[in-house]
């Protein structure tokens, strides 16, 4: 594994690490974790995949291992900053993969520089439809899993929103196993970075203005490159909400992984390996 700086256009600095070589002819694979806000928490997939091509793992902006900064949070940013990524480490075109806040970036980012990228791989995302579609019943379906246990929903309550213990009750609702819940979000908070919140609130509200209307989905319909949506049946945000981009999409294919819910290489590995294998191999 290769561990590196990235300099963005603005000076920005980005860590980001590259593992596995692949075979000759292999297209690359870079991951956009999710967030926003967040840090890099790829290292099972890239562990999974390094075998079949190089991996390109990276923090976004603001966070993790990158350095603090002021910004500017904007998807514009982040699609800039991901290009700078491709650059540094000489890659011609990528499969880009990225989960929830990063698959949003990911799509965005193909659909800048289409001829950058040989497929798209888009985990766990909500679609381009507005946030009405699916924000109410996430925050439904959180309250719910929380509440399987009142001490847990209660604490998760008190504590403040920069807490680490907060966000581990949090993303124990992301996963379908019950019992091995708290186990799994631990290991997503090690290492525990602080959360970007200025980030996730601006992103957060930029989406809520993209999302829904006639440009996007316009630019959705003319991405000429496969697409494969992979998701958990047991996600708590609501699958349906990515019925909008599958319709908009030519080049679609859809995989849906039964017993996993929002992070679903941890909860079937293998059937998430097997789908992005598919479109590795299709894309050399």
């Amino acid at each position: 594994m290769q561990d590196t700086a990235v300099t963005a256009d603005d000076g920005v600095r980005l860590w980001a690490s590259r593992s596995g070589r692949g075979t000759s002819g292999t297209t690359p694979l870079v991951l956009c974790h999710g967030g926003p806000g967040l840090w890099d928490m790829f290292e099972d997939v890239a562990a999974m995949l390094n075998d079949r091509a190089a991996v390109v793992r990276w923090d976004q902006r603001g966070g993790g291992r990158s350095e603090p900064c002021a910004g500017p949070w904007t998807t514009e940013r982040f699609v800039a900053d991901l290009d700078a990524v491709r650059r540094h480490f000489a890659l011609q075109r990528t499969v880009l993969l990225g989960h929830s806040w990063g698959a949003s970036l990911a799509l965005n980012y193909a659909l800048a520089h289409p001829e950058r990228v040989a497929a798209l791989v888009y985990v766990s995302g909500t679609g381009i439809g507005p946030d009405a579609d699916w924000h109410g019943a996430y925050e439904a379906n959180l309250l719910a899993r929380l509440g399987e246990n009142p001490q847990r929903l209660s604490r998760w309550r008190e504590l403040p929103g920069e807490s680490r213990e907060r966000a581990v009750l949090q993303w124990s609702a992301d996963f379908a196993d019950r019992e091995r819940a708290i186990e799994h979000a631990e290991r997503m908070a090690d290492p525990w970075f602080p959360i970007n919140f200025p980030c996730n609130k601006a992103l957060n509200a930029e989406a809520r203005q993209a999302t829904g209307t006639p440009i996007l989905y316009a630019a959705c319909q003319a991405l000429d490159l496969p697409v494969l949506l992979v998701d958990g049946e047991r996600d708590i945000r609501p699958r349906s909400a990515v019925d909008s981009l599958e319709r908009a999409l030519p080049r679609v294919r859809r995989v849906a992984l039964p017993n996993a819910g929002h992070l679903p290489w941890v909860e079937d590995p293998h059937g998430f390996r097997d789908a992005v294998m598919t479109v590795m191999t299709a894309a050399r």
